[in-house]
């Protein structure tokens, strides 16, 4: 009897990684990913509805704009704040707050 194996490696063309990241202006960062998809984020809405003081700072502009594409990923300070790539192709780093509704 004869076995063998079969292995399924994905694709390096199945991740979709940063290629560029512009700073636009008012916390607005244009980014290109690596399949060619464009989207512009705003991160002043997420930073100005945290609590934690580590991602409050980079509300001063300055400290904000020293991001960096770190291996296809968006990085501050050596991932003292980063998001999801999920999150950022789509745009969705703001979660909308989720409220329960009861029935009366």
């Amino acid at each position: 009897m004869k076995i063998t194996e079969q292995y399924i490696t994905q694709s390096k063309q199945d991740y979709v990684s940063i290629s560029k990241a512009c700073y636009i202006g008012d916390f607005a960062i244009r980014l290109t990913f690596s399949d060619r998809h464009t989207k512009l984020v705003d991160f002043k809405p997420f930073l100005e509805q945290t609590h934690h003081p580590a991602i409050k700072k980079y509300l001063n502009e300055s400290l904000f704009k020293q991001f960096q594409v770190i291996e296809g990923l968006l990085d501050w300070n050596d991932f003292d704040m980063c998001f999801p790539m999920e999150d950022l192709y789509n745009n969705t780093i703001l979660k909308e707050e989720k409220t329960l509704h009861s029935s009366t």
